[in-house]
């Protein structure tokens, strides 16, 4: 039988309806997902760019601000769930 691997997307915060998420089992650059309606972006938690997806400018704004104050924690659950990325 084959190996799986069982992914799941911790919610780190909710600010404002956006959601942010980190995966384990995911990939670098470390990011969060950030999810807002309909809308989901992929944002590098050192660079506050967004990689993948979109997200509406408002929601964008108050995202970057939550990783500008959360940076080092954002890093650490990043790495926590994914030790083989570090």
């Amino acid at each position: 039988m084959g190996t799986f691997v069982v992914f799941t997307m911790p919610n780190i915060d909710s600010k404002d309806g956006i959601k942010i998420n980190i995966y384990n089992g995911d990939h670098v650059p470390p990011h969060i997902h950030a999810i807002y309606n309909e809308y989901e972006a992929l944002v590098e938690i050192e660079t506050k760019a967004i990689y993948a997806g979109y997200l509406p400018a408002t929601q964008l704004r108050k995202v970057t601000a939550w990783l500008v104050e959360n940076e080092q924690e954002a890093l650490e659950i990043f790495y926590e769930l994914n030790p083989n990325l570090r």
